[in-house]
């Protein structure tokens, strides 16, 4: 019997359009940017979102409007006063339709407004929350922010800080990964669940390529190889990212150089002469040598 192959029907819509978390209800009590960039994930995926700021708002929304906008854009917002009555009875009368909770309080903190895990599992059983933390289990309680999650692991190299909130926007895709954990749980206990996300393991796993010796001066990726750089051309900069063997021979042969072979693009004559070649070179015409010899390059002011 002949066995006919499989036909793969593309989706309807594209990926960037599916839904797959439509009728999801979340609510965040989270502040600043992990919690609410995560909602944006997950807002993303489908899900209706509301946040519950206190009176005084979000630090956010003072320190960087733009930011906050961007964030909460089609979230619904609330004010609750979490320390009164009224707030309480607001915020569990919200729990009772909700099926994400996410928080970024100390433990401490939850138990002080009665948030703590096994309260809230009592009263709502199916509900999934989701803390967000500085760092993990006993440490959890410790003082910190991005910096110095990001600096714990090896992530801040000088005086200058670093290009973008790693130790948060990690934080906030492993809240959004950590949303979806909680909904298979559920799925398969029929019951809620608490998950714990620490800022500053998301910044341990950005690191990850660093400590494996990839990003080291040493390394391939680090700067030891030619193709793998970045370098001054005439007008501004150019990164370089020749770093497959294809890739290298014809950086090389553009540049006017021999052909590599084994080795000879960790040699410090490859790096003098292609930083001398492109140095030579303006924005545009690197840009018009990447796209005629299909090289990853991309120029910089």
């Amino acid at each position: 019997m002949n066995q006919s192959t499989p036909t793969l029907v593309a989706p309807a819509t594209p990926c960037a359009h599916l839904r797959p978390l439509e009728g999801l209800r979340v609510l965040s009590l989270a502040l600043n940017l992990p919690g609410p960039a995560a909602l944006m994930r997950l807002q993303a995926m489908g899900a209706t979102c509301t946040k519950a700021e206190p009176p005084a708002g979000d630090p956010m929304e003072r320190y960087n409007p733009r930011a906050y906008h961007d964030m909460h854009a089609g979230v619904q917002r609330l004010t609750l006063d979490l320390k009164q009555p009224d707030g309480q009875t607001t915020l569990h009368a919200e729990l009772a339709h909700t099926d994400v909770l996410v928080t970024s309080f100390r433990p401490s903190a939850l138990r002080k407004l009665g948030l703590a895990w096994d309260v809230l599992h009592a009263a709502h059983p199916r509900l999934i929350v989701v803390t967000i933390v500085g760092a993990p289990g006993p440490r959890a309680e410790e003082p910190g922010h991005d910096l110095t999650y990001m600096a714990e692991n090896d992530l801040v190299q000088d005086l200058s800080l670093p290009a973008t909130l790693y130790a948060d926007m990690g934080g906030a895709l492993a809240t959004s990964e950590a949303v979806l954990q909680g909904l298979l749980v559920r799925h398969a206990s029929g019951q809620g669940v608490s998950l714990e996300v620490a800022l500053s393991e998301a910044a341990g796993w950005l690191a990850k390529p660093r400590h494996w010796g990839l990003t080291q001066p040493d390394g391939d990726v680090g700067g030891a190889h030619a193709g793998y750089r970045v370098y001054a051309c005439l007008d501004g900069r150019v990164a370089v990212a020749a770093l497959e063997p294809h890739f290298a021979r014809r950086l090389c042969e553009v540049a006017g150089l021999t052909p590599p072979e084994n080795g000879s693009m960790h040699q410090p004559a490859t790096h003098e002469a292609l930083a001398s070649y492109l140095a030579r070179q303006t924005r545009a015409t690197l840009d018009a040598v990447a796209l005629q010899h299909d090289l990853p390059l991309h120029t910089l002011p």
